[in-house]
């Protein structure tokens, strides 16, 4: 899985340094115009961020795909049909309050028997399948790599290099991290309580240089993040999760996790092997997960968290072989295989990596996804890099070679403020293989135990475009896979600005030279065009 650094790292870091009878338009802009569109000057209001995916940019000056307006209008009093999207991440809480109603369940297994009642070489997998088992933490592949040893190739010599440089940056994040750990202890023991309040702490009176220090810190800290210790805490503890699963899981070449799978991850023949708890050993680990499956499938308008894209057309599969580091070409490649042959018709990737030792097998997976006519919509990443020139797999293209498949939507990730920041910040972008952007900020979904969480990431904006593709898929079932890409592409509104480049060094940059179709998904557009299209 591609890691996207908690959006609260740079606080941290910074411490330390229309008409039914009326014929329906597609929502065209002039971009002359778009270009002058007044922002949105007012701040954005909680109810507003919650969904603002959902919102339309000409309407609202909020960048979302229009979803609302698309529920409103032009599917209003249509029928569908009901399209399975597998999941292909770290599992899914599938008793969530809020996603139980759209988990698929397999109509040709009998719960519990401990058979293979459908003969699809899986036993009991009533909602899908865990090709993880019981393992949870893993390596970066580079870490694999350079843990198998030197085999001459530039490969091994590209990877340890990376990992040198990652564990080099490491040291530094550990130590301030260390540093607040023990400031915030220190502070608490001297209040006697570890619930504290910023005037609390810095009210403190003393000369102990020691606590001083602390004293500073935590106030620095906990004001950079708005002074609220339950955020504080919240924050802290999530940095600290993101610091040592590196450390100790990640990029440690002495950790095995598949240990607990028992199978041979380089032999692509060896398939008996995981389970059918497709949320895991541990309700908490399939947090990803759960919250890519809200974005498409959570209940709209149902007074819970936020709205899913399509959930009123959908039921969701789950297909958990995406760890807590990155995942194993085998276990993507049969999880594709599983999602075709079990009857999915759209497959959501949220996760990528920079190395991908046995390619072809997914490349083979994503190809037989094409032939039976299922479309994989794939996040681009969180690096900050154009990955025209830095590949993030699986991808349907080497470097700027001709695409091998057309089955795969690859998405970048928008922020919710309309202007030069459009473009989130972490998101990778290529003009040849990012084919459009969605929503990928403060995205607002279901997390595990009933709970719901803003997170980021190309992660979030994947499911966002395979949530219109799913709507494309219900309500005009005769388009193939490859008609909805385009459909998606096509569709989307254009954007003439100029914008910010992603990563640290920025840079000027526009909509179509870091993407395909130079656009934004549009739902609403989508689904006009889809009914056009469908009418041929």
């Amino acid at each position: 899985m591609t890691i996207t650094k908690p959006f609260y790292l740079s606080a941290i870091l910074a411490f330390a340094l229309v008409s039914c009878s009326a014929p329906k338009q597609l929502v065209s802009v002039d971009p002359a115009k778009i270009d002058t569109m007044p922002l949105k000057t007012t701040k954005i209001t909680n109810k507003q961020l919650e969904r603002w995916s959902h919102l339309d940019l000409t309407q609202d000056t909020i960048p979302g795909m229009s979803v609302d307006r698309a529920y409103q209008g032009i599917l209003k009093g249509k029928k569908a049909t009901k399209v399975i999207v597998a999941v292909v991440d770290s599992g899914i809480d599938i008793e969530h309050e809020d996603l139980q109603g759209v988990i698929w369940t397999n109509p040709n297994e009998i719960p519990g028997n401990k058979k293979d009642d459908d003969n699809n070489g899986y036993i009991d997998d009533v909602h899908g399948w865990n090709f993880l088992g019981d393992s949870d933490n893993e390596q970066l592949e580079l870490t694999r790599i350079v843990k198998k040893g030197n085999d001459g190739s530039i490969q091994y010599e590209n990877a340890l290099a990376e990992l040198k440089v990652k564990q080099a940056e490491l040291e530094p994040q550990k130590q301030q991290l260390d540093l607040i750990l023990g400031a915030e202890a220190a502070v608490a023991k001297h209040l006697g309580k570890s619930n504290y309040t910023l005037a609390e702490v810095k009210a403190i009176q003393t000369t102990e240089p020691g606590l001083l220090q602390s004293q500073n810190i935590i106030v620095q800290v906990m004001t950079s993040i708005g002074g609220d210790k339950a955020k504080f805490d919240q924050e802290i503890g999530n940095y600290k999760d993101y610091v040592y699963d590196q450390l100790n899981y990640n990029l440690n070449t002495e950790f095995n996790g598949r240990k607990l799978v028992g199978d041979n991850p380089d032999d692509i023949n060896d398939k008996n092997y995981g389970n059918n708890n497709v949320i895991g050993p541990k309700k908490e680990s399939a947090k990803h997960g759960t919250h890519v499956a809200g974005i498409i499938a959570q209940v709209r308008n149902n007074g819970k968290g936020g709205d899913g894209v399509a959930s009123d057309v959908v039921k969701i599969m789950t297909c958990r072989a995406v760890p807590n580091g990155d995942e194993y070409d085998k276990d993507i490649a049969l999880a594709i295989r599983y999602a075709v042959d079990n009857g999915a018709k759209v497959i959501n990737g949220s996760f990528g990596k920079s190395y991908s030792p046995n390619k072809q097998w997914v490349f083979d997976a994503i190809k037989y996804a094409e032939s039976k006519d299922v479309l994989f919509v794939h996040a681009a990443g969180n690096d900050a890099k154009d990955i025209d020139k830095n590949p993030n797999f699986p991808n349907d293209a080497e470097g700027t070679a001709p695409e091998f498949a057309d089955n795969v939507l690859t998405v970048g990730a928008l922020n919710y403020e309309y202007g030069s920041a459009l473009l989130a910040n972490f998101s990778n972008y290529g003009k040849v293989n990012v084919d459009v952007f969605a929503p990928g900020v403060k995205i607002y979904a279901t997390t595990p135990n009933n709970s719901y969480e803003y997170l980021e990431g190309t992660s979030m904006a994947s499911p966002n475009a395979a949530g219109v593709a799913a709507l494309i898929r219900a309500y005009y079932p005769s388009l193939t896979a490859s008609q909805v890409k385009r459909i998606i592409m096509d569709s989307g509104t254009p954007l003439n600005n100029t914008l910010v480049l992603p990563g640290e060094n920025g840079g000027e940059t526009k909509l179509n030279q870091v993407s395909v179709s130079g656009k934004i998904v549009n739902a609403y557009n989508a689904l006009l065009l889809a009914e056009k299209m469908a009418k041929k």
